[in-house]
């Protein structure tokens, strides 16, 4: 049996030492099989940097409030007072213990909904800002789809089980990476605790463990009801790059969250690609009060690679070597493609951000005895 041993762990260090990429395969694999479902993407590309079984269609518990927090953020007044009224309360499952006719400013709702993971702040939240539950999972849907969320369906702000109520590990990777886009809910997310402007129950405590377990970890919400199983959607940043786990139906939730950060963090590295204000190229502008147009990229592009894939990267930039005025501003002057690996991983364009107006009678004049003199 020892020496069986022996021949494993030689055979191992063969490996890793012979293909380093061994190592890194075996444990982007091992460590998430608890999962029904997992990704881990990186937050500004949203590219995908592990998989599985991400489009499966599953029940995501309390990790539906983060979609109802970013409704109540956009469409809702954080200051205004909301009354409660009798039939917003008492909600099965978690509860920030609301009172009938009890004043609370929506912020305060918004923090117990995500810290101490409130179905009664969530029903009162929806209520406040729609009128009804249904109402406002209606806007939840609308959001879904702007976001690209498309199998996607919510039918309360809670996440209470309801069998068309489901996402998938994708779909909540996307609402995710929209809510962290939002300045507040950055804030509302990575707190550990809060103290609402209320008599009884305002110290909301986070129940997400990422923000202090985990080196770098700063979001997002956990979930939990027997039909779901355990749901997490946890993030964390270091180096400037902020990675999304989401693991759903999953009994080791956290760890195996905090094992696909270790697998994003020690395989890639955020690179800029783009540089803001680099110049191109001149553009020669016919009749026009200037005669060239310098082009120049107008905005930093990073994006998450392995150490081997910056060689993979081709950037193609596309502009006109003429343009007649006048021209206006917003006017399509160029166009860029990034691929890695023949994927497109980037289209943007360059438009112009100014008017270009064209030569007056004056002007060609002026010109003319310039170029006699």
């Amino acid at each position: 049996m020892l020496k069986r041993y022996i021949v494993i762990f030689i055979i191992m260090t063969f490996l890793i030492l012979i293909f380093p990429g061994f190592n890194s395969l075996t444990f982007a694999e091992k460590p998430y099989e608890s999962a029904k479902s997992a990704i881990l993407i990186e937050k500004d590309s949203g590219r995908i940097l592990y998989s599985k079984n991400i489009d499966e269609k599953l029940p995501m518990a309390s990790t539906t409030k983060i979609m109802t927090a970013l409704i109540a953020i956009e469409k809702g007044d954080l200051d205004e007072i909301v009354t409660i009224k009798s039939d917003w309360i008492n909600v099965e499952g978690s509860s920030i213990y609301l009172k009938s006719n009890e004043k609370i400013k929506l912020k305060d709702l918004v923090y117990g909904l995500i810290l101490r993971s409130g179905n009664d702040a969530a029903t009162a939240i929806a209520c406040h800002i729609a009128g009804s539950v249904d109402n406002f999972s209606a806007l939840m849907n609308k959001r879904a789809k702007e976001i690209g969320a498309l199998n996607t369906n919510f039918t309360n702000p809670h996440g209470l089980h309801s069998d068309n109520h489901y996402t998938t590990a994708y779909d909540l990777a996307l609402i995710s990476q929209e809510a962290l886009k939002n300045e507040v809910f950055r804030e509302i997310s990575k707190s550990a605790d809060y103290m609402a402007e209320r008599d009884l129950n305002s110290h909301f405590y986070n129940k997400n463990k990422t923000l202090w377990e985990y080196d770098g970890g700063d979001g997002v919400k956990i979930g939990y009801t027997q039909t779901s199983g355990r749901c997490l959607v946890s993030s964390a940043t270091r180096n400037d790059m902020q990675l999304i786990a989401v693991v759903l139906n999953d009994n080791n939730w956290f760890e195996d969250c905090y094992n696909l950060f270790d697998h994003g963090f020690d395989n890639y590295k955020r690179i800029q690609i783009l540089r803001k204000d680099n110049y191109i190229k001149d553009i020669t502008i016919n009749n026009g009060k200037i005669d060239r147009l310098p082009v120049v990229i107008n905005k930093d592009l990073y994006y998450p690679l392995k150490k081997d894939e910056l060689k993979d990267v081709k950037i193609s930039i596309t502009t006109p070597t003429k343009l007649t005025a006048p021209l206006k501003k917003g006017d399509l002057i160029g166009k860029i493609n990034i691929t890695l690996k023949d994927e497109i991983i980037y289209e943007g364009t360059m438009k112009l951000t100014k008017n270009i107006d064209e030569k007056t009678v004056k002007d060609k004049f002026v010109n003319l005895i310039n170029d006699i003199f």
